[in-house]
């Protein structure tokens, strides 16, 4: 669906591109005055010029139709065939509506719409059946427009024989054509081929991650939905090399590590494995619902009752990890999911296991993140324990919480700062402001400080676990917020999803 879509898009570019260009034309036209291509007055307009309009509005009519959200991108393909025949027609007419005189030279030529067709193919994927189909209907308008034009008797020339044997370049261009589109075809084939993962076959791109991209998915067999995340071979340095295949042992350990995790607010893994060519893939149940960080950038901050909420809730999924063993490392709005998970709302899913890491195993050695060279987590919410180098443990993940804590209050970072350096050194040494001197809202005392806690710089300065804290946040008086405020927060706010919901 992805490719179909984003040749949906540069259909809409092509519109865009034809627009512009009978706008050009026209234009042109009247400052050259060029009466041979575009004479023919109709009681007192040009011809040209109504076909010429008649194009543009077409033109944008499919171009608005490509950007809808909810349009079928094969549908706008199949359009983009009649588009294309449609502008065979006005193309022809245009240049033969003209006067021309008696015994004009007929001679072999081709013509904009061999070249329009030619390009479709090219740019447009399609069937070759299709591609034969509009392609002869679109070429074959030249002639039609030469039979009107010799009724009209503005273009005479012997025989209707003479009208093919002007155009027929552009019948040779359609054979080529079709050639291009079996390529194009077999092509898209291939990748969809490729992007075959085990059981699952990739649908639909959803976004990019700091280590790979996200994508809708089906399994074969029991047509489940599913996000498969991947990691790109590159991503874990030279293919065959020590470190890539050290990084691969040490995905799996921690990707069954985390396949482990029962807590309901963690997202769950179906499935992981390698591909033949070295792609490491993670398949997790697709949430519907959106982002903390996409919540508070389209809503700004939220009341203090829902937000302690939403963080008690990631309390419990944490607890389980820190528990097992585990750390997350890369806690942050942008890994914490909020939707709906059957009648309830506002249920957390925490996302982004990927760079657990057993505590067992942190003195030693490196998750396969930290061993590929990338950064363990995202530096606007990483503990001073973990930017330094320190071993850590699950008070890391609370400072990285305290920090989501107070953006969800603020809508805005405990630091601001101009790069990944400033904002790494001021974790490092300063203390930020409290969130309710950053906000309007109404923030309990209890919260400001259990927020400024939990980012203590020394990891025994803050809630010794994630129960703890769960503890400490439900024992603070505040406006309450539950299943049926959560409920009543959606119908006002996407009362679409509300009603009919859908995956995102």
């Amino acid at each position: 669906n992805d490719l179909l879509r984003e040749a949906s898009r540069r259909l809409g570019i092509m519109c865009l591109l034809g627009a512009a260009l009978w706008t050009l034309a026209t234009t042109l036209s009247y400052i050259t005055g060029d009466s041979a291509i575009f004479s023919g007055p109709w009681d007192g307009i040009r011809v040209a010029d109504v076909i010429a309009v008649v194009s543009v509005l077409l033109s944008l009519a499919l171009y608005a139709y490509t950007r809808k959200a909810d349009s079928d991108p094969r549908v706008a393909l199949d359009l983009g065939l009649v588009y294309l025949v449609l502008t065979g027609l006005a193309l022809g007419l245009t240049i033969h509506w003209s006067h021309l005189p008696a015994g004009w030279p007929i001679f072999p030529v081709i013509s904009w719409v061999g070249i329009a067709t030619l390009m479709y193919a090219a740019i447009i994927p399609s069937t070759p059946a299709k591609t034969l189909i509009a392609g002869l209907i679109a070429v074959s308008m030249n002639p039609l427009s030469m039979l009107i034009a010799r009724a009209r008797g503005t273009w005479p020339f012997p025989s209707a024989g003479s009208a093919l044997l002007m155009h027929y370049p552009d019948y040779l261009i359609v054979g080529v054509a079709v050639v291009i589109a079996s390529v194009v075809r077999r092509l898209g084939q291939r990748v969809a081929q490729a992007r075959a993962m085990g059981s699952y076959e990739l649908v639909e791109l959803l976004g990019h991650g700091g280590m790979g991209e996200v994508y809708r998915a089906t399994h074969h067999m029991l047509s489940r939905p599913a996000a498969i995340k991947l990691i790109r071979p590159e991503m874990l340095g030279s293919a065959g090399s020590e470190a890539a295949q050290l990084a691969m042992t040490r995905f799996r350990r921690e990707a069954e590590a985390a396949a482990n995790l029962r807590s309901p607010h963690t997202v769950e893994l179906y499935d992981f494995g390698v591909t033949d060519d070295q792609t490491l893939y993670i398949v997790m149940e697709l949430l519907d619902g959106l982002t903390l960080e996409a919540l508070v950038r389209e809503k700004g901050p939220l009341p203090a009752g829902r937000v302690i909420h939403i963080l008690r809730q990631v309390c419990e999924s944490l607890e389980e990890a820190h528990v097992s063993g585990l750390v997350h490392r890369d806690i942050k709005p942008a890994n914490i999911h909020l939707g709906r998970l059957g009648l309830r709302w506002d249920y957390v899913k925490v996302l982004d296991f990927g760079l657990v890491k057993s505590v067992a195993t942190m003195e030693s050695e490196d998750s396969y993140g930290t061993q590929a060279g990338l950064t363990p987590g995202t530096p606007a919410y990483m503990a001073p324990e973990t930017l330094s180098g320190e071993a850590v443990d699950g008070r890391a993940d609370l400072y990285a919480l305290g920090c989501v804590g107070y953006y969800l209050l603020t809508g805005r970072l405990p630091f601001v700062a101009a790069n990944a350096m400033q904002m790494i050194a001021k974790h490092l040494r300063e203390t930020p402001l409290p969130p309710s001197q950053r906000t309007d809202l109404p923030i309990p005392p209890e919260l400001d400080r259990l927020v400024l806690a939990c980012m203590a710089k020394q990891p025994a300065d803050r809630p010794a676990t994630a129960t703890v804290l769960s503890k400490a946040l439900a024992a603070i008086a505040t406006e309450p917020w539950g299943d049926e405020e959560a409920r009543q927060w959606w119908e006002l706010h996407y009362p679409a999803r509300v009603a009919s919901p859908r995956m995102p």
